[in-house]
């Protein structure tokens, strides 16, 4: 199953034509294997290599009588080549092939996914260093908490994707094998030479050990690497969906001429490019909880798996590819409203600065819980009107004649605030 979203690199993956080229090519290597160890005449691999044509039609009507694909494959390629087509499929089960072109379409996928991952990491680095020193307040459960700076909410981001990074080089190379192994992989009809050669000419290696199939745990592994990733996506659309809100307004998606919002309310911008992603992560969250639950076969397998996987694979890759490449062009192209964050980080009259002004009233030498208890009760007056924190904090002259002045006004100081931010973009290595 393609889905209709698939940009052209990944739909050419997963292609029917290329899914079958795939086997056909393991088919071919093996017989390049076999022929070095003489179990088949010198040139059958050559003859069958030029003479095999795959037919997905003719594949199609075979298997309807069959009801086995790889058989119909098999017999389809055979009838293409001619004499050497009976040793085609020699010594070898289904999932001998199956598996092992799997293995090289995910990691083929996989490298894919990369690009696009190095691709918005790129983004989110340079929109970082871009507003590393615009001011904004950190929210914590949704309520204004300190200054930080708008680059700092994507450099966490930024760090974020680079640890997906990792985590999907991991899982292509733990998807990176196969098995040429027979019916329950005890080689009981194929040379593990044949493993090891077919292996490393597709760039993989050969499982340490197996069954009838590759084991599911390495695809459970990939897909719910691909799924964390789905979530840090949705991580971002949702903190930027939450900043894009009318009475926020610190950003705004992209919103493209021409473009309409509502079919009722002409004034309508939505943030839908950020909405959407929030909805494929529910998806790939799916995909995983399916992925992990194919790990469990009966003994040496059982083709429950199956049917899922022809769905999953493809479409979770897919879905993944289309999630990246989707959110980098809205965070290349979102508007960033630097003066409306400013705005509102001031919108309390100070009151995300009562941390330093408690500090600067233990460092005069009050207790910790009267210091806290002074400075809460000012906090939450000013949460109930004017005056406003700052002026009631500089207006209360016991705070000042303990503090002093200098020191007081200094607790309101933006830039000591905001004094470690280079210190983060250097330990991430975006500033030197």
């Amino acid at each position: 199953m393609i889905p209709r979203y698939t940009r052209a690199p990944m739909k050419k993956i997963w292609s029917e034509e290329n899914k079958y080229a795939r086997w056909l090519e393991v088919e071919i290597l093996a017989l390049e294997a076999w022929e070095i160890l003489g179990a088949v005449p010198k040139g059958t691999a050559s003859e069958v290599r030029a003479k095999a044509k795959v037919d997905p039609k003719r594949i199609d009507e075979i298997e309807r009588e069959v009801r086995h694909d790889v058989i119909a494959f098999v017999s389809q390629v055979a009838e293409t080549v001619g004499e050497e087509g009976k040793y085609i499929h020699y010594g070898l089960t289904s999932y001998d092939v199956v598996d092992t072109a799997l293995s090289s379409l995910l990691r083929d996928a996989l490298k894919e996914i990369i690009s696009g991952v190095d691709e918005m990491t790129g983004v989110l680095r340079d929109l970082a260093l871009k507003y590393k020193d615009t001011p904004c307040i950190g929210r914590t459960h949704g309520v204004h908490a300190e200054p930080m700076t708008f680059g700092l909410v994507v450099a966490l981001w930024y760090e974020e994707m680079r640890r997906n990074r990792e985590r999907l080089q991991f899982a292509m190379a733990d998807i990176s094998v196969g098995k040429l192994s027979g019916a329950v992989g005890t080689y009981a009809h194929v040379d593990p030479f044949v493993e090891r050669y077919v292996c490393k000419r597709l760039d993989l290696s050969p499982a340490p050990i197996s069954n009838q199939i590759v084991q599911r745990d390495r695809h459970a592994a990939c897909v719910s690497a691909l799924a964390v990733v789905a979530s840090t996506l949705e991580k971002i659309a949702y903190d930027l969906r939450g900043l894009a809100r009318t009475e926020v307004r610190e950003i705004e998606e992209p919103f493209r001429a021409g473009q309409k919002g509502s079919s009722a309310m002409p004034h309508k911008k939505n943030p839908v490019g950020l909405e959407q992603i929030c909805g494929m992560a529910r998806l790939m969250r799916g995909y995983a909880q399916a992925a992990l639950e194919n790990n469990l076969l009966w003994h040496e397998r059982d083709i429950s798996n199956s049917s899922v996987e022809r769905i999953i694979l493809p479409d979770a890759t897919t879905l993944l590819d289309y999630m990246l490449h989707r959110m980098t062009g809205i965070l290349r192209d979102m508007r960033v409203c630097s003066e409306r964050m400013l705005q509102n980080l001031e919108i309390t009259g100070g009151l995300v600065f009562s941390e330093e002004v408690l500090l600067a009233l233990v460092e005069s030498g009050i207790s910790r819980e009267d210091a806290y208890a002074k400075v809460q009760g000012h906090a939450m007056a000013a949460w109930e009107g004017p005056p406003s924190f700052y002026e009631r904090v500089t207006g209360d002259e016991e705070i000042v004649r303990r503090v002093g002045k200098e020191r007081l006004l200094e607790c309101f100081s933006l830039t000591k605030a905001l004094k470690s931010v280079d210190f983060i973009f250097n330990r991430l290595g975006l500033i030197i």
